[in-house]
């Protein structure tokens, strides 16, 4: 591949918050103007996207009438049918209002929680109407700041409880959909209820309808936990958990930049694409990044682009990577298609195990050779190979 031109069959999808965002941060006020959903559609297809993902404000402003949504959800549609662009996920703002400032389906104000899952409810009707297969739930504003302002142990009550509820719904409703949770460990809460992949995933364990709710675990996420972006997709992937994905840039455990993809920790980009490609992902490839606050709108658009650029670069190159002669033989002498075979063959009883004997000695002086190995993912990062 030298072109790297996005395609429908590369399911490439962006969430309208992403290119939509105004560069609003912390300290400063807006540096764009809003953008129209429906424009947001079309700029997307002409750069190649497949798909495009909402939260319910994205589309219809909190607290609009019947009227003013009706109409609007009219020209988003109408976008997505003269683009050709899908929705494959839909989501729920639970913490721009300041209805959420405590939290939402944890919050401490029983109203509050009602709220906000009749909130979600009426978007899930909305996701099915336009196709969504997947709703993501990001407890933003579901965590605290004070060790005790906060019942930890209710919160999850309630927040299984919830989950619980939609999963119900969904099923009575006959949506074909699946939820997925979004984990991350802070901001802007001291601290985030489900803050890792692996908090998630136990949690899932104890609801109702395990299986019809699974992960959309993001790259920045993981990264401001100080956690393995790849052993932590590569763990959903195991559980069978990995519902969607969110894929941006990061540099380390600090605030969620969400830089576009490809930007920030480059090595961990090209394993968790190698990661993707090889383990057979077939969901979308999400993009949840936003465009630099130094940017007009034409830079909006340029940093889409490469998002979906810098995937195919690095999904080619770990192609070339697997298919490197170079690269089987490290592989081979790093031993980690060892790995793959079961510890006790078929039929072998503990009692074989147990009468073979090892020479510890010769056996700790085996070298791994794993810098060689990664010494040659380098080298393709850096296009010397």
């Amino acid at each position: 591949m030298t072109d790297y031109q996005p395609r429908p069959e590369h399911r490439f999808s962006f969430g309208l918050w992403t290119v939509g965002w105004q560069g609003v941060d912390p300290f400063g006020v807006a540096t764009r103007e809003p953008m129209d959903p429906a424009y947001a559609v079309e700029k997307l297809a002409e750069l190649g996207a497949w798909g495009v993902s909402f939260h319910d404000d994205d589309v219809i402003p909190f607290g609009a009438d019947d009227t003013d949504r009706a109409g609007r959800i009219a020209s988003f549609r109408k976008a997505l049918e003269s683009t050709g662009l899908v929705v494959p996920m839909a989501t729920t703002n639970l913490f721009t209002h300041p209805v959420f400032r405590e939290g939402a389906l944890t919050a401490n104000d029983r109203d509050v929680r009602r709220f906000a899952l009749r909130k979600i409810l009426r978007n899930l009707d909305l996701a099915a109407e336009l196709g969504a297969k997947t709703y993501v739930m990001w407890g933003g504003r579901e965590g605290a700041e004070s060790p005790f302002a906060k019942d930890v142990r209710a919160a999850l009550d309630r927040y299984a409880e919830s989950v619980n509820i939609l999963c119900a719904y969904v099923r009575e409703q006959g949506y074909d959909i699946r939820f997925a949770l979004e984990p991350k460990p802070n901001e802007p809460r001291g601290d985030i209820l489900l803050p890792t992949i692996g908090h998630a995933i136990a949690f899932i364990g104890e609801l109702e309808e395990p299986d019809r709710v699974g992960l959309n675990p993001e790259v920045g996420h993981e990264q401001m936990a100080g956690m393995s972006v790849v052993h932590g997709y590569a763990q959903a992937l195991w559980h069978g958990k990995l519902f969607h994905l969110d894929l941006n840039g990061q540099n380390g455990a600090k605030y969620d930049q969400d830089l576009r993809f490809g930007n920030g920790d480059v090595k961990s980009a090209f394993a968790l694409v190698d990661l993707l490609e090889r383990a057979g992902y077939e969901g979308p490839r999400h993009f949840d990044f936003k465009p630099a606050r130094t940017e007009d709108e034409s830079g909006v658009w340029a940093s889409a682009a490469a998002c979906m650029r810098n995937y195919l670069i690095l999904a080619d190159k770990a192609r070339a990577f697997r298919a490197d002669p170079d690269v089987a033989a490290a592989l081979e002498a790093s031993r980690v298609g060892q790995l793959a075979e079961p510890t006790l063959a078929p039929g072998e009883t503990l009692a074989d195990l147990r009468a073979e004997e090892l020479d510890a000695t010769e056996a700790g002086g085996r070298g791994a050779h794993a810098e060689h190995l990664d010494q040659l993912a380098l080298e393709y990062l850096f296009g010397t190979r």
